[in-house]
């Protein structure tokens, strides 16, 4: 058997073309003295004329026809490949080919694979197909969804205009997808001090009484706390400084906040906050913000008879609440005020503060003490 050394059309167009093979191969094909062909065990078939034998092969190759026939220059054998019957395969760009099969036998016998040879390019086996991918798509960024009928303010005037009949509709809220699958995943899979409790998994609606008049606006619900109790700042040590604190002031029946049936009592003041879902780390995207702007504004709206202070911890909520209390009716003046602890900025009938965030990074490096919340909840609810 000799290699063979293809000179090929350059049109590039990829067809397969017929290519006459030389005389002097006609021994393979079962002709002259070469003994039996490749298809004929028992010897060549009279009807076959081996000088009008042709291959397939594509066309576009590469390099030059030079008259179109397969030129043989006889070389060791280095390489020997079976392919399957049924043409050739070829990676475009790579320079890597594989020559096809004659189709079907000499005499009308069934092919056998085909043995070819090659000299400087390696055999190219087919690429196997890429696996169906098991892992689900991430989710596109976020972007706030439109605000369902119950969430308008419209729909809250008349026959649902009560705080009771609003915690409801916030507790059944699916706007921000983001949000409702960390939720519930975190309701899912719990942590381990929590394993045995139920997560209430859902958003968190604001405590304390329909007259209050003072409101206390945070950032979102703790992922096992609020997350886990259904009440606000309940169960998670940021609760813990604030209601430790309110009871200091004599706002709260008790320090402690565990659960939602441990018995705490507000007095004359209400918590509230610009998002009520729990977000993964902490950090609610500005696009949720504004989606759960408009049931912090009929809170406000509801509250606005017996409302004197509003009380906003850290520069979240203090970005959250100003527009909220535009939008629920108060002016604000222009330019819009700064956060910071201790600010106070007088508004229509009400006086807005600042404070720092009762979160543990604030508690915990002191940037943020018990006496210095004391202090801000004390002047709010002295306002008459």
């Amino acid at each position: 058997m000799h290699q063979t050394d293809l000179v090929t059309d350059p049109d590039g167009v990829g067809r397969l073309d017929p290519l006459t093979v030389h005389p002097d191969m006609t021994a393979l094909a079962g002709g002259g003295t070469g003994g039996p062909g490749l298809d004929q065990p028992h010897g060549p078939d009279p009807a076959v004329d081996a000088n009008r034998l042709t291959l397939l092969r594509p066309s576009g190759l590469g390099g030059s026809n030079r008259g179109g026939d397969l030129r043989i220059r006889p070389r060791t054998i280095t390489t020997t490949v079976r392919l399957r019957p049924g043409g050739c395969r070829h990676r475009a760009g790579s320079g890597r080919h594989l020559i096809g099969t004659v189709p079907t036998g000499f005499g009308g016998a069934p092919a056998r694979p085909a043995l070819h040879t090659f000299s400087s390019h390696t055999p190219t086996l087919a690429r196997p197909p890429t696996p169906t991918p098991t892992r689900f798509p991430r989710r596109a960024p976020h972007r706030p969804l439109p605000i369902p009928e119950a969430a308008t303010t419209r729909s809250y005037r008349g026959d649902v205009d009560a705080l009771d009949n609003l915690d409801r509709r916030i507790a059944g809220c699916r706007a921000c997808p983001r949000l409702v699958d960390w939720r519930e995943e975190v309701a899912r899979t719990k942590r381990a001090a929590f394993a045995d409790q139920t997560y209430w998994g859902r958003p968190v609606p604001g405590f304390g009484p329909a007259d209050a008049r003072m409101l206390i606006v945070g950032l979102a619900p703790a992922a096992h706390g609020g997350n886990r109790t259904g009440r606000m700042f309940t169960g998670d040590r940021s609760g813990d400084v604030l209601y430790q604190a309110l009871y200091d002031v004599g706002l709260a029946s008790q320090p402690t906040a565990v659960s939602i049936d441990d018995g705490l009592e507000l007095h004359g003041v209400r918590v509230t906050s610009p998002v009520h879902c729990a977000p993964p780390a902490n950090k609610p995207t500005p696009g949720e913000r504004d989606t759960c702007r408009p049931w912090l504004v009929q809170e406000l709206r509801l509250l606005r008879p017996t409302l004197r202070s509003v009380v906003v911890l850290g520069a979240f909520g203090w970005q959250a609440t100003l527009p909220a209390l535009v939008a629920a009716g108060w002016d604000v003046p222009r330019p819009r005020p700064a956060f910071g602890h201790g600010v106070r900025v007088p508004l229509d009938g009400i006086e807005l503060f600042g404070c720092f965030h009762v979160s543990q990074r604030n508690t915990f490096t002191g940037r943020l003490t018990p006496q210095m919340l004391r202090d801000v909840l004390r002047t709010a609810a002295a306002v008459n």
